[in-house]
């Protein structure tokens, strides 16, 4: 029967050699498995400690690029209420009132301008310290100022700083973000003057109660700390991968690009567009065609990307947010609130709103898009400011006037927050190409401190001739036109390359909303159709071996 049995499997001494010959075989198959699965997981082990240290890096670069930005919103945030107590020290008139505040927005023009060609001489991350150390100097100056004089020079330099950094660090931010978290990224810069804008509202209310002589001093005084933090960061952030493959040091670069992104893979393709791009910029250069040159005398493509970004970048102000922050004590005091330290403390509450709400637009840009949330933005902004003018015109100075003003005030501040105020620094640093980048950039931020200079210079002389309400009915009407330039000249850019942002324009037909959609979904199929490809690819693999 044994023997039958194995007959039956074959030869004897071949099936009973065949057994362990098997069993060898299967054990090698199980331990080859053993082997790839746990490489499979190293691997993902070891993708997943890299996902997690490129944002934690990207993150720490973002953060660190837009402590400038603390410095303007402070500057904003603070000057509302120190204004009050230069006033009783310095005895300066409305006039000169205006002027004090509304010089800095119109002085940081010219460090904006200056900003685009010395970001491209010696580097993004060596423009934001200059801009620190600028600031520096004007907030020492205007500290220690015996006179009003001497306080304009003051003023004046830390405008300049501003007009530096508020300029840079969305270009620095765009340039070093991945694709996928661009949006959020290039937010920081405004999440950061929201912040500053608070603190200044916060010192304005904690040393209120000081010396009139004393406390406006320290409450310029504190703004010098977030540009010491700036020296301590030049040390933590790299340059620009795209300003380093321009000076020709590739390799630096795509040093760069590993830290701030995911796979080699993405690295290369990243690298590959941007010394396209570069090259491009290159061969216009040895053709002797400027980028000055070029932005006064545009193509129709870069027509369009020059309505857009310098289009929303002048919206942002004149719907009228500076005067609403500047002269927030103003406006209370008009609404009937009494007395400094409850007109302050109000102002607080605009200040929370403020930050509070920058922060639903961080995780809402990279996932509704640009475009829905600048149209809640700008449809919220226009309610508010109507209401607004509704109750400092008709319910005057009773309780439910002043609660209807500071909501209509905080929810101006809100919409703002939520979309046209990150995005239009979102979209100036994502339209442009890069041979263009830092020079429209600059001039976006120069049609930007332009209008805030304007609103700010002008709003109690306007108001006393039309009134406070009259301001912001007009200030609602800007907003209302604002909504129809969103819907106009305003392309989605979310989830597309720098590179890819600029092919939008290219065609006027894809210069709008719907039709960048259909491209989305084109692209959609695409990748789809890719993702089919690889699949079969590796069935194909599969039935060779």
């Amino acid at each position: 029967m044994g023997l039958v049995g194995v007959q039956e499997n074959g030869n004897g001494e071949m099936g009973l050699s065949s057994l362990p010959l098997g069993s060898k075989n299967k054990y090698r198959r199980m331990n080859s498995e053993l082997r790839e699965d746990y490489d499979d997981a190293s691997r993902q082990k070891h993708q997943e400690d890299r996902n997690n240290s490129t944002r934690k890096y990207v993150l720490a670069c973002a953060v660190f690029a837009s402590l400038n930005s603390v410095l303007l919103g402070y500057d904003v945030g603070v000057m509302s209420g120190a204004i009050i107590f230069i006033q009783e020290d310095l005895k300066i008139t409305e006039v000169q009132e205006e002027v004090l505040v509304g010089i800095l927005s119109i002085v940081s023009l010219f460090g904006s301008l200056a900003g685009g060609r010395t970001s491209d001489a010696i580097g993004r991350k060596w423009t934001m310290a200059l801009a620190a150390v600028i600031f520096q100097i004007g907030a020492v100056i205007m500290t220690l100022s015996p006179s009003f004089e001497v306080l304009m020079i003051g003023r004046l330099l830390a405008g300049i700083g501003i007009g530096f950094g508020v300029m840079i660090a969305p270009v620095y931010i765009a340039e070093i973000s991945p694709t996928i978290a661009r949006g959020s990224l290039t937010s920081f810069p405004e999440v950061f003057i929201n912040f500053g804008i608070l603190l200044g509202y916060v010192s304005n209310y904690a040393f209120s109660g000081l010396p009139a002589h004393i406390n406006w001093r320290i409450m310029l005084a504190v703004g010098i700390l977030p540009s010491v933090f700036i020296g301590f960061a030049l040390f933590v952030i790299p340059e620009s991968p795209r300003w380093l493959v321009i000076q020709n040091r590739v390799e630096e670069a795509r040093s760069v690009l590993q830290k701030t992104n995911d796979s080699e893979k993405e690295v290369e393709e990243r690298l590959a567009e941007i010394q396209v791009a570069a090259g491009t910029a290159d061969v216009e250069n040895h053709e002797e065609k400027a980028v000055w040159r070029e932005l006064l005398s545009p193509s129709p493509s870069v027509c369009r990307m020059l309505v857009t970004g310098f289009g929303i970048q002048c919206f942002q102000q004149i719907t009228g947010i500076d005067a609403t922050v500047y002269y927030s004590p103003e406006i209370f005091k008009d609404a009937g609130v009494e007395g400094n330290t409850n007109l302050l403390a109000a102002t607080v509450a605009v200040g929370v709103t403020k930050t509070a709400f920058i922060l639903v637009a961080i995780f809402l840009i990279d996932k509704l898009g640009r475009k829905p949330l600048l149209y809640v933005s700008t449809i919220g902004m226009t309610i508010c400011l109507f209401s607004l003018g509704l109750s400092l015109s008709l319910l005057g100075q009773g309780q439910v006037g002043i609660a209807l003003s500071i909501l209509s005030v905080c929810g101006n501040v809100a919409f703002f927050s939520v979309g046209i105020g990150p995005i239009c620094w979102v979209l100036t640093t994502e339209i442009f190409p890069l041979r263009l980048r830092s020079q429209a950039a600059a001039l976006g931020a120069v049609g930007n401190r332009v209008c805030s200079g304007l609103v700010a210079m002008s709003f109690l002389s306007v108001s006393r001739a039309i009134s406070v309400a009259g301001v912001f009915f007009i200030f609602s009407a800007i907003s209302a036109l604002a909504v129809l330039f969103v819907y106009t000249f305003v392309p989605e850019t979310k989830g597309k390359s720098l590179e890819q942002i600029e092919l939008l324009f290219k065609d006027k037909h894809e210069w709008n909303g719907s039709e960048v959609e259909m491209g989305d979904v084109e692209n959609l199929v695409q990748k789809e159709q890719g993702s089919e490809v690889e699949m079969g690819d590796a069935e194909n693999l599969v039935q060779k071996e």
